[in-house]
């Protein structure tokens, strides 16, 4: 027990045995001048980000940071090292920028010179990966508490025990921040630089302290880990599961704005995990410990659990916040548009923990949010369909307000995540497909965009036909539909649904003008065509005929 008011301090102290402070040595850390707090009890945490970094603690117990000039991720800033036990898998180009071994030296010698000049340095260990047959140990070297605390909440927290034999990491991040990195260093292009060392399994992050940066590296790791090391196919995605014994399990893809954080979030199914999946031999696992959400426009009407899970030991990024009462504002965006929470992931009531699921998926729902208001409400793919829009990877953004902009403008992110992929996507098509055909798993292209014309004439399909869809895939009545086609994209489309207007099913039956209607289908088919034809190289010749034909 701890008594007085300075007693804190000992009993936090540097808790590593010997073998480890001997890393910590070997990689330069000066232990004689830092204080190394590891796995830190929150509360302590808490102590150091509002002592030390401007941190407050809002009404409802989460405590609100501030990631200062960068509020977002870094994409151009990001680099994979080119050796050679990794350079034939990375899809190199404008996603995976190369870097050399030596620049990487020189940065990661530049993290750990300024970590050592920090009074504190922050370690958490914990692991990604919810099945112990392809979890990883994830160490995290991080110059603030606010750092520290977002990894502990993103990462799978180990227990005291496994914490005791924790033994070497598989892969380490040191957070550096706060601290520039050197422009005149061969290949920077900025003072921020976010890299990933696939030989060392290393990560240095210099110039950002946007903590999204440690979560996506490690989305990336696994990127590559699951389907080179382990033959398993990870997934940007969420996924949940039928309550009761061993319940069908659905996954979710989609991009910002589709709906695959609140379609997943199915008061009547578990969630397993809201991002980051991967589909194993076994079943789905969820490869965080936590869930990262967007909190603009956030109520406790609309997103209860979420609103719920904003509470101590939660972390607000960037949310402006009454200093009167200290309630935070969710409409205000001054600071970015994109503020966040990170929750460990058993504050949402109906989490399944731990986050797998033993069983293979049943369905698999692709969210797509179509302003120019043509794809149907739902269609079911074929395997090659489903392997060409999991390349394509299409939504569409819906024209800002104030810059006179009326045309949507359509976002490809292949994989539904290109920021984040690794290898080729055509590879993780094929693993996708032989998966989809092995264990005869129902794929679905949902459109919760605009329906009966495009956006500005057209409205929004209404939330709760898009849920009547989704439970209509759940109860295994939409696949005892009967279809027709749709043609140019060619996609199978149900009569009729329960709670479903039938005539929103079929787009062209509510648009006002039959040839508007066709224009805009021929418009978006060539949007498609000319998206797709950079993958071509890695794909078969049935999935290239598998998109609209003009």
């Amino acid at each position: 027990m701890v008594h007085g008011r300075h007693g804190h301090d000992e009993s936090e102290g540097n808790t590593f045995l010997g073998k480890e402070l001997k890393y910590f040595s070997q990689a330069g850390f000066d232990l004689d001048r830092i204080h190394i707090k590891r796995n830190a009890p929150i509360a302590s945490l808490y102590e150091d980000a509002i002592l030390n970094e401007g941190a407050v603690i809002s009404s409802s117990g989460a405590l609100i940071n501030f990631s200062g000039k960068k509020t977002g991720r870094s994409p151009k800033d990001k680099r994979i090292v080119y050796e050679e036990t990794s350079k034939d898998d990375v899809w190199w180009g404008p996603v995976n920028i190369k870097m050399d071994e030596h620049t990487f030296e020189i940065n990661r010698e530049r993290a750990i010179d300024y970590l050592n000049t920090r009074e504190n340095v922050y370690v958490f260990d914990g692991f990604a990966g919810w099945d112990p047959k392809y979890r990883i140990k994830v160490r995290v070297i991080a110059s603030r508490a606010y750092h520290a605390l977002f990894m502990h909440n993103m990462l799978i927290r180990p227990t005291a025990e496994e914490l005791e034999n924790f033994g070497e990491p598989d892969f380490i991040i040191y957070n550096a921040g706060q601290f520039p990195a050197n422009r005149f260093t061969t290949g920077m292009t900025s003072t921020t630089s976010v890299e990933v060392n696939f030989k060392r399994m290393e990560m240095v992050i210099l110039g950002t302290e946007y903590a999204g940066e440690m979560k996506k590296g490690i989305f990336s790791v696994m990127h590559y880990l699951q389907p080179v090391k382990f033959g398993q196919l990870s997934l940007h995605s969420s996924a949940n599961q039928a309550k009761g014994d061993n319940g069908d399990v659905t996954l979710f893809f989609g991009l910002s704005g589709t709906g695959k954080t609140t379609l997943s979030a199915d008061p009547n199914r578990l969630l397993i995990g809201d991002d980051e999946h991967v589909w194993s031999d076994t079943g789905v696992f969820n490869i965080e410990g936590g869930c990262y959400a967007k909190t603009i426009n956030l109520s406790a009407e609309k997103e209860p659990e979420i609103f719920n899970a904003i509470r101590f030991g939660s972390i607000l990024e960037n949310v402006v916040y009454n200093p009167a009462d200290r309630a935070p504002d969710y409409d205000d965006v001054s600071i970015t548009e994109n503020t966040r929470c990170a929750y460990p992931i058993e504050y949402i009531p109906n989490a399944k923990i731990p986050c797998i699921a033993d069983r293979q998926p049943s369905n698999i729902i692709m969210l797509t949010c179509d302003a120019f208001g043509v794809l149907p409400p739902v269609s079911r793919l074929t395997p090659e369909q489903a392997q060409y829009h999991f390349v394509a990877g299409y939504t569409s953004k819906t024209p800002g307000t104030e810059d006179g902009i009326v045309e949507p403008s359509p976002t490809f992110s292949t994989c539904y995540g290109q920021p984040f992929i690794v290898l080729h996507p055509g590879r993780y098509a094929k693993m996708l497909a032989e998966r989809m055909e092995k264990n005869k798993v129902d794929c679905w292209l949902i459109n919760t965009g605009w329906t009966g014309g495009k956006f500005g004439t057209g409205k929004r399909c209404p939330l709760k036909y898009t849920r009547a869809i989704v439970d209509a895939i759940h109860n295994g009545s939409l696949a005892k539909a009967e279809f027709e086609n749709f043609p140019i994209f060619n996609l199978a489309i149900p009569k009729a649904i329960e709670g479903v207007p039938s005539e929103i099913l079929d787009p062209v039956k509510v648009w006002p003008s039959k040839d508007a209607f066709n224009a805009e289908v021929n418009k978006l088919g060539g949007m498609f065509q000319k998206a797709f034809s950079k993958y071509e190289a890695g794909l078969s010749k049935e999935v290239l005929l598998s998109g609209p034909q003009l």
